[in-house]
């Protein structure tokens, strides 16, 4: 049977390395016979000069239709300066509002090749492999209240609401033991209990349901705490859980330790395993059109999506090999490239992991 692909550039570097896991994509449907379709929508500020808004509803309704979605990246200071209401990262906030994609993960793990891009000690680093789930469609993010007001003395005063209901912190919290079964049988769910009680509820609904996972070991950690943890002793964690907020945080703060968030995949999934993908990393508006971002976190996110949406396990296999025969010839682009290996521009990363394939 048909599974139906969407394809969304976005701006920025967001084209170029979304070409370039395009053509792995395109690779693998045939080698593989995947029997995969695509259909490309606009998304962002290329959806804001054309349409005059980030996201449109018809794009929603199409995504809908789609098995899975392959995303570049959103946002550029070209849209710094719009309506707030109608800026970039709007799009990206509805499509996961509309399509539930309640779980973010996001593997941070280490390639042995890439020891020496690590900003830390090889011994603090190497073997690093962590998934940090975090929960993606609620939070301080989507909270109502939200806004700038006037108050009575003429001073201005932005505020947010933080809120979590029992339901939200059920579903993410079952993600996050479902996939620690999977991997090392440990969760860390990170909060703040100290001092928001949306979090004190959020230790309490994970204490709850650790009694249907007996096999996984569940700890609790402050979100301050977790990120020393991650920079002194980062190998300690398997499955890391939090919130909205923290896991944007934290992930970053996670993918660094690996040498670049350029090398970084990521899946949010809603509840009917329908996912949208993309690399970890932003825009880069800085580097775009300069055929030097690296498009393996992107070509990897590919990987994920044939894996986790698609049950194409042998395909996703056989990218993260050629992905890995790729570093192996000691090739990379400028965010990895150290002494003695090969600096490859965007479109030629693209052409190894074809001819590794």
């Amino acid at each position: 049977m048909s599974k139906k692909i969407m394809i969304l550039p976005g701006d920025g570097i967001g084209p170029e390395i979304v070409t370039q896991a395009q053509r792995v994509l395109d690779a693998v449907n045939e080698k593989f016979s995947l029997n995969l379709s695509f259909v490309e929508e606009l998304i962002g500020g290329a959806s804001i000069d054309k349409h005059g808004e980030p996201l449109t509803d018809a794009a929603v309704e199409n995504a809908r239709s789609c098995d899975a979605i392959l995303l570049g990246a959103v946002g550029g200071p070209k849209w710094d300066t719009i309506d707030r209401a109608i800026r970039p990262e709007r799009g990206l906030l509805k499509i996961r509002s509309q399509l539930g994609l309640y779980a973010n993960l996001r593997p941070a793990l280490l390639y042995p090749q890439l020891v020496e891009a690590s900003s830390l000690k090889p011994e603090v680093v190497s073997g690093l492999d962590i998934l940090i789930v975090r929960e993606l469609t609620g939070g301080i993010y989507f909270g109502e209240p939200r806004g700038i007001r006037t108050l009575d003395n003429g001073e201005r005063e932005g505020f947010n609401t933080y809120k979590y209901s029992e339901s939200e912190i059920e579903r993410i919290g079952r993600t996050a033991f479902e996939m620690a079964r999977k991997r090392g049988k440990k969760v860390c769910s990170v909060d703040k209990a100290n001092v928001l009680e949306a979090t004190i509820l959020w230790r309490e609904v994970m204490d709850r349901l650790a009694p249907e996972y007996p096999d996984v070991e569940l700890s609790h950690m402050y979100v301050d705490n977790a990120a020393m943890q991650l920079v002194r002793a980062p190998k300690q964690f398997d499955v890391m859980v939090t919130g909205n907020m923290f896991g944007d945080i934290l992930s970053d703060a996670a993918a660094m330790l690996t040498g670049s968030i350029g090398m970084l995949p990521s899946a949010s999934l809603n509840q009917s395993g329908q996912g949208m993908y993309e690399p970890c990393h932003g825009s880069a508006p800085d580097i775009a059109g300069q055929g030097i971002a690296n498009p393996l976190a992107t070509i990897l996110s590919a990987s994920m999506m044939l894996r986790y949406s698609l049950g194409m396990n042998e395909a996703a296999d056989a990218i993260e090999k050629a992905v890995g025969k790729v570093l192996d010839q000691g090739l990379r682009t400028a965010d990895i490239a150290t002494g003695g290996t090969t600096k490859v521009s965007t479109s030629a990363m693209g052409d190894a992991v074809l001819a590794a394939l």
